[in-house]
């Protein structure tokens, strides 16, 4: 690997932390790189809660699992076993000393245009929303973040199971900007013990070059 891209191949997901506090000249740097991340029309359509508070990280897990329980009695007996031991998963983040939740903003596509009105059928018109720039916008921030946290030494998890219980959650921390949802979070912190990246897939399993 080139020096220069050294920083990309530190990050790998941690799941378990020392009880370590991160301090705050860090964590400023790791989200201020977050914000450096390209956005559709530079809305900059992200923001971020940071929970330093352990017994409102404890809450929130506990509140991951009871949702992830009620949820599972929705599911077929062969869908609910492997939804809940998915839990284990999705609460990792109580280990940690701080745990920042990733929020998303409203972003105006032309599929709501077309569907104003009926001017196009749902189910045609709701092809031109896969795209999705709201969670690109808030993925491109993610990943800045995970990767300076990485390079300063930290740990980070990217989570989308939790989400669930966004509800529940937002309740628990309150207000945060009108019409934004809770899209990803991750745990951070020192990692308890060294780790790398599970085995990527060979780039030409992946890429597709035209020329």
């Amino acid at each position: 690997m080139m020096k220069e891209l050294e920083f990309i191949y530190k990050r790998h997901s941690v799941r378990r932390y020392q009880d370590t506090p991160v301090p705050a000249e860090d964590l400023r740097q790791i989200l201020a790189a977050a914000t450096q991340a390209p956005s559709g029309k530079n809305l900059q359509s992200w923001h971020f809660v940071v929970v330093k508070n352990t017994a409102l990280i404890a809450k929130m897990a506990a509140a991951v699992r009871e949702k992830n329980r009620q949820l599972a009695e929705y599911l077929p007996e062969e869908e609910r076993k492997p939804f809940t031991g998915m839990v284990e998963y999705h609460t990792v983040f109580k280990q940690a000393p701080v745990v920042i939740l990733a929020y998303a903003g409203p972003y105006p596509t032309v599929a709501e245009s077309l569907l104003k009105g009926g001017r196009m059928p749902e189910q045609e018109a709701r092809q031109y929303a896969k795209a999705n720039p709201a969670i690109q916008n808030v993925a491109a921030a993610m990943e800045n973040l995970t990767l300076a946290a990485a390079a300063l030494g930290y740990g980070t998890c990217w989570m989308t199971g939790p989400t669930y219980a966004a509800e529940e959650i937002g309740a628990m921390i309150g207000p945060v900007k009108e019409s934004y949802f809770l899209a990803a979070m991750t745990p951070l912190g020192v990692p308890l013990t060294a780790g790398s990246s599970p085995q990527r897939k060979p780039l030409e399993e992946v890429v597709t070059i035209i020329e």
